[in-house]
């Protein structure tokens, strides 16, 4: 018996070297502990060399927990065999960047690399390093700055990729703003074209964050898990953090891929689970309250399952806003309790333009790209989102048209004397919202119109007279059914209006104090 006892508690000891030693449990939780050293790499070669600067005070994480640098800039981490290890970016300094203009702020361990997979996933890592160490370099980071978003460019080949180049990315060449971001849908399933487009925007010559959207994920993957494994090897971790100026960044992957017991194929929904919000809870912590914060992803927060517990960790902050793409359309949405928010204010959720629009649908324009007017009515493009402390706001941006092209009216060509007090004009205000203000006038006075949430009638012509064309194959992709917007407003014309031409004036002023005009001229008979 005494042989026996020994024998059980020697296999015991062995067991507990093996997981001391770093080989990962079957659950893959975290099973050995990586260290190294953030530091400022002042000659650039991306090493820590003697008589460089180690950095106190720096986050690092491995997707839940978050720890930071001793005073001689070094950390300790619990990691397992597939643990995105990343920097979490200070204020004033920035990350390394890749040829194509997009932050490496991570190391990926992944001793086995990614299982088989139709687009390829992240080779085999090997061993950890004894030292994973990040380099930073410093750079001024003024409270007042601006950032580009892109909504769903969503490119299903190289022609679409060019459509892209042709329709925003050249009119921003030479932009001042600090950083841009797409938000998810960053290609359409054929995950080959992340390097094609990367490099396009890489010509804007500013770092470029990415969030992961539900074509950018690996849809022969088993599991969650595994699905952004293509996208992890491009871009980093799909969930991540970063501070700009006095501003906090938070990344979401809030894509969730489920493949049911015994099923080919799998289905997403909106969803961020349990480590994530870990991380999320963890970050948060380390943000002071009076910080702006700013959540980045692309399922709409309205739609993702485990919201309440995400309002949980944000409602109580005085300043925090939210972004994202997916829906292809543009919208302010206020997050009040009717969704259990429990903030003393609503929730600011903007739902972003989307680069595409209609997925690169409709009739071509003389440059050959589809003109994809959205299904709201408004047209594709992108956004300025703009801070100044905790102050901000979002300008939207018509791809291809002026700066102050932020509406459009429609109203008959002309209209009979008698039908002008039954004659509605409508005003599709394309960065509107609930709180923007929005007047019209014939000749007199100024009127309020009314806020309506219909389908754009101009937008419902085009449709209809595109819809018409009988020309088998049709020229174009179709374009997508019109929707009812959230950013209309409507008027009847006055009822004392005479013979000839009139001037139709509206103006608007949006959430942000922003004004713009807009006339149309229409005959009377």
């Amino acid at each position: 018996m005494k042989k026996l006892a020994l024998a059980s508690t020697t296999v015991a000891l062995v067991g507990l070297l093996f997981v001391v030693a770093g080989l990962q449990s079957q659950d893959g939780e975290e099973t050995q502990k990586a260290t190294g050293i953030v530091f400022h790499d002042a000659n650039g070669n991306r090493q820590f060399d003697s008589g460089e600067k180690p950095l106190a005070g720096i986050r690092v994480s491995n997707g839940g927990e978050i720890v930071t640098t001793d005073k001689e800039g070094r950390y300790t981490i619990g990691i397992s065999d597939d643990t995105l290890i990343f920097v979490v970016k200070p204020r004033d300094w920035r990350t390394p960047l890749s040829k194509n203009n997009t932050p490496e702020f991570y190391y990926n361990h992944k001793p086995k690399g990614s299982p088989p997979l139709t687009f390829a996933g992240v080779a085999a890592t090997g061993e950890l390093p004894k030292s994973v160490d990040f380099p930073l370099y410093p750079q001024d980071e003024p409270k007042e700055f601006k950032t580009i978003m892109f909504g769903d460019p969503q490119p299903r080949d190289q022609k679409e990729v060019d459509w892209i180049a042709h329709d925003v990315i050249e009119e921003l060449v030479g932009t001042d703003a600090s950083f841009g971001v797409t938000l998810g849908d960053i290609v359409f399933d054929d995950l080959n074209m992340f390097e094609s487009q990367a490099r396009s925007i890489a010509l804007l010559g500013i770092p470029w964050y990415n969030v992961v959207g539900n074509h950018d994920i690996n849809y022969d993957a088993k599991n969650d898990r595994m699905s952004d494994e293509t996208f992890e090897r491009h871009f980093g971790p799909a969930y991540y953090s970063f501070e700009y100026g006095p501003v906090h960044f938070i990344v979401l992957d809030d894509v969730e891929w489920t493949v049911a017991d015994g099923a080919e194929k799998g289905h997403y929904t909106g969803g961020l689970g349990k480590r994530q919000m870990e991380f999320v809870k963890n970050d948060l912590e380390l943000v002071p309250n009076e910080q702006m914060v700013v959540l980045m992803m692309h399922i709409p927060l309205v739609n993702v399952r485990d919201r309440q517990e995400l309002y949980r960790l944000i409602e109580k902050r005085k300043f925090c806003i939210s972004i994202s793409g997916h829906t292809h359309h543009h919208e302010h949405r206020l997050i009040t309790k009717e969704d259990g928010w429990m903030g003393a204010e609503p929730h600011h959720h903007m739902i972003n333009v989307t680069v595409c629009g209609s997925w690169w649908s409709g009739s071509l324009d003389e440059r050959g790209i589809p003109h994809t007017q959205m299904a709201d009515g408004a047209p594709n493009g992108y956004s300025i989102l703009s801070f100044n402390g905790t102050e901000y706001d979002l300008q939207f941006k018509a791809a291809g048209r002026p700066a102050d092209y932020q509406m459009q009216l429609f109203a008959p060509e002309v209209v009979a004397a008698a039908d002008t007090a039954e004659t509605q004009v409508y005003v599709n205000v394309f960065n509107g919202g609930t709180r923007s203000t929005v007047e019209m006038r014939v000749g007199g006075e100024w009127a309020a119109m009314t806020h309506t949430r219909e389908v754009d009638p101009l937008l419902q012509q085009v449709y209809d007279r595109e819809l018409a064309v009988n020309e088998k194959p049709a020229p174009w992709r179709q374009l997508s059914k019109p929707k009812a917007s959230t950013h209309l407003w409507k008027l009847p014309l006055p009822d004392d209006l005479q013979p000839g031409s009139h001037l139709i004036e509206v103006r608007t002023t949006d959430m942000f104090g922003k004004s713009f005009q807009s006339r149309r001229i229409i005959r009377v008979e």
